[in-house]
């Protein structure tokens, strides 16, 4: 298999294993939550897929998955600071 061709089959496993994660943490909750690890691999994921993408010179990939990495970063700045009151 092509190195790029694993780079974006892993970069999708870890997006899609975002989902699971948050389902499960959901169910164990018994109400919707989306977990600190959701962001992570969020950013995970779309890092390895905007690899891909930049390989691959596909402009939608590479719009989707840039605007998509700012706001997996701004929701764990966003946390951050959130747990970062409660210390005052």
């Amino acid at each position: 298999m092509d190195k790029w061709l694993f780079v974006g089959f892993v970069g999708q496993a870890v997006f899609f294993a975002r989902f699971l994660v948050q389902w499960i943490c959901s169910e164990i909750k018994k109400k919707s939550y989306i977990p600190v690890s959701f962001w992570y691999l969020s950013m995970a994921g779309a890092l390895l897929l905007l690899s891909y993408s930049l390989h691959r010179k596909d402009p939608v990939f590479i719009l989707g998955q840039s605007l998509g990495l700012i706001v997996y970063m701004r929701n764990l700045v966003l946390l951050r600071n959130t747990k970062n009151e409660g210390k005052d």
